[in-house]
């Protein structure tokens, strides 16, 4: 490693990780596949938009993509326990590169239907189901304890840059020179880079239990029962039910609908509403990752931060113009940046290592269980009582729910009963490991 960037990743914090030749490489093909959903936002509900105006037709598209995660989800916590999760996060690259080489293929032949993309966009969820256990439970194996806080801030600042900002703008510059099957295909292909990067790791990321001791089911089990002796994680993961329920399927399927007919914009402006999202997480991650260490409350900031973040979408369904839509964005991402730092740090820094793929799918299958229901209701309310009231009644629902569960009692349990302190404790007697390897 060159001493100009060790100096400089010792004057930025959240540049410490990427002294870590497996963190560098994960986050290297993180960043170009993420940076591939980014262009698939845009070009799915370009795509879908064009071959049907109707907010249903959206909605089913996520529900299709978002059903799939929520039922393989415990699989992919299972598997991330037990097997090398480096392989398990191949298979899910690939997975998710077939499904999106079709589709793109199907458009640039003039031959896609909406029948077509439904069966696809399941294995694309699929394939992310099986990948983001594997993936959250692996960074802790990769990553020392002392910088643990950096790198779930480099995360959250490399994913908004490449999501948000990088991706939108190539999908938006790229349906609009070369049309929207075009920018599928550059989707699949960043799978295939995400793959080699992973191919390339020399950390195998296989979970601390010997895989032969269990059963599957048992170790499945073994995860619920330390969830619910954990009262914290089960509160947040049914708090995350209910906000979900209530704002995800507004955001994805109405905003786009808000932007191309309320708003007569192109899919520049609804590309740019995407990335001021982005720029916000960047300036939020950024700002996290310079603190090297949690809040002193960190549970009231993940609930404030969330609440906040779900209030933000009614004001969609206030806007009339996209700078006003790409304000919003900001806020509204700046929130969940901070949310998902705190999270995870929280859930990595106080379960056990042998566990945490089940926690993390888990916390996936929980979270997420609303998300299908939101865009199974999304399209008939809205077309019921309009895209902007439905948005305005989901920000104000979803801010209210989430905020009252801060005040359940065991919410606030790792603030109090000392384990968040006793880990901080921990970590601060381990012999740090930050070389490059």
């Amino acid at each position: 490693m060159s001493r100009p960037f060790r100096e400089l990743t010792d004057r930025v914090g959240i540049l410490r990780p990427l002294r870590i030749r497996d963190f560098r490489l994960l986050w290297t093909g993180m960043f170009v596949s993420m940076a591939g959903d980014g262009v698939y936002f845009v070009a799915i509900a370009w795509q879908v938009t064009t071959l049907s105006g109707r907010p249903s037709a959206l909605a089913l598209v996520g529900l299709a993509w978002t059903l799939p995660q929520v039922v393989f989800s415990l699989l992919g916590g299972v598997m991330a326990d037990r097997f090398d999760r480096r392989r398990i996060m191949i298979a899910g690259d690939l997975l998710r590169l077939g499904a999106l080489a079709t589709i793109g293929a199907l458009s640039i032949s003039g031959r896609i239907e909406l029948g077509h993309i439904y069966p696809l966009v399941a294995v694309y969820g699929v394939g992310q189901a099986i990948f983001q256990p594997s993936f959250t439970s692996i960074v802790p194996t990769i990553v020392p304890a002392d910088v643990l806080v950096e790198a779930n801030s480099l995360g959250q600042f490399v994913r908004p840059i490449s999501l948000t900002v990088v991706g939108p703008a190539v999908g938006g510059l790229v349906i609009g020179l070369a049309g929207v099957g075009w920018a599928f295909a550059i989707d699949a292909g960043s799978f295939a880079f995400s793959a080699l990067m992973i191919l390339l790791m020399r950390a195998r990321g296989v979970g601390e239990r010997d895989a032969e001791r269990s059963s599957m089911f048992d170790e499945l089990v073994d995860g619920i029962r330390y969830v619910r002796r954990h009262r914290w994680l089960l509160i947040a993961m049914f708090a995350a039910t209910i906000s979900l329920l209530c704002t995800w399927g507004p955001w994805e399927a109405l905003v786009p609908i808000l932007i191309r007919q309320d708003l007569d914009g192109s899919a520049a402006d609804l590309a740019a509403v995407f990335i001021a999202g982005g720029v916000g997480s960047v300036l939020a991650a950024i700002l996290f990752g310079q603190r090297s260490r949690l809040p002193r409350r960190p549970v009231v900031i993940l609930y404030g931060s969330w609440a906040f973040a779900m209030f933000m979408t009614a004001g969609f369904g206030v806007i009339d113009s996209i700078w006003q839509g790409m304000i919003v964005a900001f806020l509204a991402e700046s929130g969940i940046t901070i949310l998902v730092i705190v999270w995870l740090t929280l859930v990595q820094r106080l379960v056990p290592g042998h566990l945490l793929g089940r926690v993390m799918s888990l916390d996936w299958m929980i979270s997420t269980a609303g998300v299908p229901i939101s865009f199974a209701i999304v399209g008939p309310v809205a077309e019921a009582i309009g895209v902007r009231s439905t948005l305005i009644w989901a920000g104000i629902l979803g801010g209210l729910v989430t905020i009252s569960f801060l005040f359940v009692p065991g919410a606030r349990d790792p603030e109090r009963d000392g384990t968040l302190r006793a880990a901080e404790r921990a970590r601060m007697f381990a012999e740090p490991s930050t070389a490059a390897g």
